[in-house]
């Protein structure tokens, strides 16, 4: 667990100094007027994607669980596209995502505890939502 805990320390530090933990800078992204978020995602998309790639062919487990590789996939269905504009509104609204949204309490934004809390909120509704969809047997077929 101490690799994940570095792990978080690091993304969250480059958050913070990127400036990325700042709602205004993600809101003028978003408004098509600073670029810079598009540059600090591209270089994480290039960083995750070599590490995807190489690390499975570097070692036969994985170094935390031990457990094989493998990959889930999931098939773009209605709760997918649903679920990813919701989250797209929210991250909208509000001018943080999740990750940032913690980071963005280390720079001493606190008002930032209103998105957190929302989050929390919307993710026990969602659950509850879930549990009694499957209590009716009313789920979809890739509702996972």
């Amino acid at each position: 667990m101490p690799l994940i805990f570095l792990g978080g320390l690091i993304f969250g530090f480059g958050l913070g100094f990127s400036h990325m933990a700042r709602p205004e800078v993600v809101l003028n992204f978003l408004q098509f007027e600073d670029f810079g978020l598009l540059f600090v995602m591209g270089g994480a998309a290039v960083v995750s994607g070599l590490a995807f790639a190489l690390v499975p062919r570097l070692r036969e487990r994985a170094p935390l669980t031990g457990a094989a590789y493998g990959r889930r996939l999931k098939s773009f269905d209605r709760n997918v596209l649903i679920g990813g504009g919701i989250f797209g509104v929210g991250w909208g609204l509000s001018g943080i995502c999740p990750g940032a949204a913690y980071a963005s309490l280390g720079v001493g934004n606190v008002t930032i505890l209103w998105a957190i809390a929302g989050m929390f909120v919307g993710a026990y509704v969602q659950g509850v939502w879930r549990s009694q969809r499957a209590a009716s047997g009313t789920t979809s077929a890739g509702a996972d």
